[in-house]
């Protein structure tokens, strides 16, 4: 069974930078797509980008292109979330998600990962 551990959230002012990771484990093998979603109290669920391991191709969400970057590091067995020029609109309970589905292009549809970390919490201060 794939686990996941989110670390690297806090408090930060807008126009900072954080950066998020994602340890995983327990599943024998790096090859499945890492997603990251967010969510906002009061809102939705929503897809922030996601990294396949078939092809190396990522998916950013129009609201975070050009702001952040996904990266997946199998040697360190981590995933990694950078985010600049962070707005206070990205304040939310950030998570880190795993499709075992393998293809040649990952989605940020929640319903397609099967295992979830536990969130870590990002507040943008204005």
């Amino acid at each position: 069974q794939l686990q996941l551990v989110e670390s690297g959230g806090g408090l930060v002012q807008s126009g900072g930078s954080l950066r998020l990771s994602c340890a995983f484990g327990g599943y024998g093998s790096d090859y499945f797509d890492i997603g990251w979603f967010r969510q906002a109290p009061g809102k939705e669920r929503e897809g922030v980008a996601c990294i396949s391991s078939g092809t190396g191709g990522i998916v950013y969400a129009d609201a975070v292109k050009g702001r952040f970057s996904i990266s997946k590091d199998n040697a360190m067995d981590t995933a990694f979330l950078q985010m600049n020029s962070l707005k206070p609109e990205d304040t939310a309970v950030y998570y880190c998600a795993g499709d075992l589905t393998i293809s040649s292009q990952c989605v940020l549809n929640g319903g397609n990962y099967h295992f979830w970390g536990q969130g870590t919490q990002v507040t943008v201060s204005s």
